[in-house]
């Protein structure tokens, strides 16, 4: 966890924020490259040091220069981004952000991919100094229209859910599980066999999950703490051969353990 501010560095924080947002009229992204930290942390600290975004003032308001188009119709793409952002996704006020881990090269590939597929545009990729990659597109119009599915800015705050239309179609809710397990799930070896797990602080979007898996023919456990899990052989096999990964570290893993413990259908 992030150690507090002082008192001190907290006002420095504000005066400089304040220099670089209002006075010299900079963008987000501008000051992201100047203080070297991602767009996604300098719009937490305006909410935190409650200084007003100001989007409208700014040369490109509602980042049109990306050219992002709303979707038209719900798709398989559709559901499995929106269970990618219910994982590691963000809404700001004008950004759609996915942050991912240090060693994710080709998830982050993958997700850069399916965002640019899903609004039509091109998106960016950033570097935190810790070494996490995010994934952005800069679209106002794009954050509201996600704003109507449920997505939030702060997800376990507002308890954040799956959208109802996922629950209408098994191959929405197949798309929507493996983008949160893709990055809210682990894959485990256990004494005996092999158990893939689901953790997330929202306890809709947990009851969400198990709901989904049960659906569609899985046998989860209940929810334990922040957590839920597929563990019977027939439930692990299945969900490699129909649902899977996109996230090649959950690949690499399951395919490891179901060599190591003779798996078979």
């Amino acid at each position: 966890m992030a150690r507090r501010w002082t008192k001190k560095e907290e006002n420095e924080k504000r005066k400089e924020l304040k220099t670089l947002y209002i006075k010299e009229n900079k963008t987000i992204g501008e000051i992201s490259k100047i203080l070297n930290i991602s767009q996604s942390t300098i719009y937490d600290r305006l909410l935190r040091l409650n200084i007003p975004s100001q989007p409208s003032k700014k040369l490109h308001y509602k980042n049109k220069q990306y050219n992002a188009k709303i979707p038209k119709r719900y798709s398989n793409e559709l559901a499995e981004f929106i269970g990618i952002m219910l994982g590691d996704g963000h809404v700001s006020h004008f950004q759609v952000t996915v942050t991912l881990g240090t060693k994710e090269y080709e998830y982050v590939e993958y997700v850069s991919n399916l965002m640019d597929r899903v609004f039509k545009a091109h998106s960016k990729i950033s570097t935190r100094r810790c070494g996490y990659k995010t994934v952005y597109v800069g679209s106002v119009e794009a954050v509201e229209w996600l704003k109507t599915m449920g997505l939030v800015h702060d997800k376990v705050k507002e308890q954040v859910d799956v959208p109802e239309w996922i629950f209408k179609r098994d191959c929405f809710m197949k798309n929507a599980l493996r983008g949160l397990i893709d990055t809210d799930g682990s894959i485990y070896k256990l004494r005996f066999g092999i158990q893939i797990s689901f953790c997330n602080h929202s306890r809709p979007l947990l009851n969400a999950v198990g709901n989904m898996f049960i659906k569609l023919g899985y046998h989860p456990s209940k929810i334990s703490g922040y957590s839920l899990y597929l563990t019977r052989r027939q439930d692990i096999l299945r969900f490699g051969k129909e649902i899977g990964f996109h996230n090649s570290k959950h690949q690499r893993r399951f395919l490891e353990f179901i060599k190591k413990y003779g798996y078979v259908a």
